[in-house]
């Protein structure tokens, strides 16, 4: 029998998970992570968010870590993690669908200046205009940077919506209706042509910091930006120097490289932005259930599944 530890959510939410799988997959064994009588040698899967350092290396006979989230970063930066172990990324339809909507909905309020009029509100000010004209949305070029599973939905959903669509990959890519470029040596081409930029990479070696000053004021004027990939993708002393001399006219932050953002952040003051909790993708957990489910009967069958962690690309 498959046994199954959990770490997602806190103890106060484990007996959900265990009355989720339990109705999804009656045979599967579902521990507590914090169960101080689990036996390690019992698990075979492990489903987790930031596991406690040198934990998972204690489980021989443990056939793959399922993250709860798309990233999983908070797994690979356990340095005793056991290397031959596969690590599975949260997938499903409800995350790409939400991921779609928050950037829409992010490039949307860009687009028409609402960061400008919640400040007006909030000031109780008839805020009307701060960029010179109003952009259509059909003139609108927004770019995408990382094209994989949530990055290849959104530029779909956009060109869906009218918007025109470029995006940028490590690797080669070919999207329906998106203008694909690839590499370094297509990074400036494609920042040139956009009006928006959304960040959705993952957060590797190569990928840290890459959003600077010099990358942002590559775009055409006036640009917004927007970043739902991960904190540490972005120098934030550059964000804020961008927005104070109007290189970017607005931005929509949902990660951030220390969180809570700290209330000290001038990010939180500062014209042109909107902030969200970290909240852009946030499947619920009976979906991440049938995900996981689904993952473990696949491995179970001798079956590959897609979203496996590639440590030579990092994601």
């Amino acid at each position: 029998m498959a046994c199954l530890v959990v770490k997602a959510g806190g103890r106060s939410v484990f007996p959900e998970w265990k009355a989720l799988f339990a109705e999804l997959m009656p045979q599967l064994d579902v521990r507590d992570w914090y169960d101080s009588a689990l036996d390690p040698t019992e698990v075979t899967y492990a489903l987790v968010w930031e596991p406690d350092a040198g934990r998972l290396a204690q489980m021989p006979h443990l056939k793959a870590v399922l993250s709860v989230a798309v990233g999983v970063d908070h797994i690979t930066a356990d340095p005793n993690r056991p290397r031959h172990v596969p690590i599975i990324r949260m997938g499903g339809a409800e995350t790409a669908i939400q991921m779609a909507d928050y950037v829409q909905w992010a490039v949307f309020s860009l687009l028409r200046e609402a960061p400008r009029w919640h400040t007006g509100q909030q000031e109780r000010q008839w805020t009307r205009r701060g960029m010179p004209q109003t952009r259509l949305s059909t003139e609108t070029r927004v770019g995408v940077m990382g094209l994989g599973s949530l990055g290849g939905h959104v530029a779909q959903r956009l060109v869906q919506t009218g918007f025109q669509v470029s995006g940028w990959a490590r690797h080669e890519k070919y999207i329906e209706g998106v203008t694909c470029h690839t590499g370094p040596e297509g990074l400036p081409a494609f920042l040139g042509e956009c009006d928006t930029l959304v960040c959705l990479l993952p957060e590797t070696a190569e990928t840290r910091g890459i959003i600077t000053y010099d990358v942002l004021a590559q775009l055409k004027k006036p640009s917004g930006f927007v970043n739902v990939g991960r904190g540490a993708l972005v120098v934030e002393a550059d964000l804020l120097r961008a927005l104070q001399d109007e290189t970017l006219h607005g931005a929509v932050l949902d990660v951030f490289s220390t969180e809570p953002l700290p209330e000290t952040s001038p990010l939180w003051g500062q014209p042109g932005v909107l902030i969200t909790p970290h909240v852009a993708s946030e499947a619920s957990r009976a979906t991440r259930a049938r995900y996981v489910v689904s993952v473990i009967q696949a491995l179970e069958q001798g079956q590959d599944v897609p979203l496996r962690y590639d440590a030579e690309r990092g994601y």
